[in-house]
């Protein structure tokens, strides 16, 4: 899977993010919305590749807290993972409703009255647990796949070398740069008034989750290595 240390095989992080934009234009220029919306449904496949995405990147995050030697590695990184860890599971919780998608739940009169989708999930519910995190989780996938390796490339020494273990590797630019155009892509056709594609969000959210599951792989085999080394 790595070609050389600290580096993903070009195949994770540039020909399946590829493959998968060319399938996502495909689709966009030769259905009708109604069956790209269907494709957009809570059982549809984005839905469950980013549940798929996001859940792994739990379970990586979970196995490496606990493998890790908790003599040689720092506090801080046990914390960082365990961060990763609850926001990882959350976010996949949320993804399919806390089972709902997949278990068909009815949900509670009382909780179908605050929440606008009628489901058993928290992000319908408040914006602050909807948009807010979002928001927050993009930031951190922009820093961290574009400002971070800009920086380490063109401003040697300004970040602080005891934290490069958790610094994404510089592929990973490609990721986050794709869902800066997909951002941009997003403004501009709202603006225009013109819909290039059905659920842009949607597909956001996959490269989104991507990124951060090829991130704490990453992560995970940097902690590995060391300890071998």
């Amino acid at each position: 899977m790595f070609a050389k240390p600290y580096e993903i095989n070009k195949f994770w992080w540039l020909w399946i993010p590829a493959l998968f934009m060319v399938i996502q234009i495909i689709l966009e220029m030769s259905l009708d919305p109604a069956v790209l919306s269907q494709l957009h449904s809570e059982n549809g496949p984005h839905e469950l590749l980013q549940f798929a995405a996001i859940s792994s990147a739990f379970v990586i995050a979970l196995w490496t807290l606990f493998q890790m030697d908790k003599k040689k590695w720092p506090k801080w990184l046990r914390v960082w993972l365990f961060v990763a860890c609850a926001g990882c599971f959350y976010v996949a919780g949320e993804e399919i409703s806390w089972g709902q998608h997949f278990m068909d739940w009815t949900t509670p009169e009382f909780w179908a009255a605050v929440n606008d989708q009628k489901e058993i999930n928290f992000h319908n519910t408040s914006s602050w647990l909807d948009q807010k995190p979002r928001i927050l989780l993009e930031i951190g996938v922009l820093t961290g796949g574009l400002i971070i390796p800009l920086l380490r490339k063109y401003k040697q020494g300004f970040l602080p070398d005891q934290f490069a273990v958790i610094y994404p590797p510089a592929v990973l630019a490609v990721i986050a740069g794709t869902l800066v155009v997909l951002k941009i892509l997003d403004e501009v056709s709202g603006a225009m008034h013109i819909i290039l594609f059905e659920r842009i969000s949607e597909v956001e959210e996959v490269y989104l989750y991507y990124f951060i599951f090829l991130y704490l792989l990453v992560l995970k085999w940097r902690i590995r290595g060391a300890a071998y080394s």
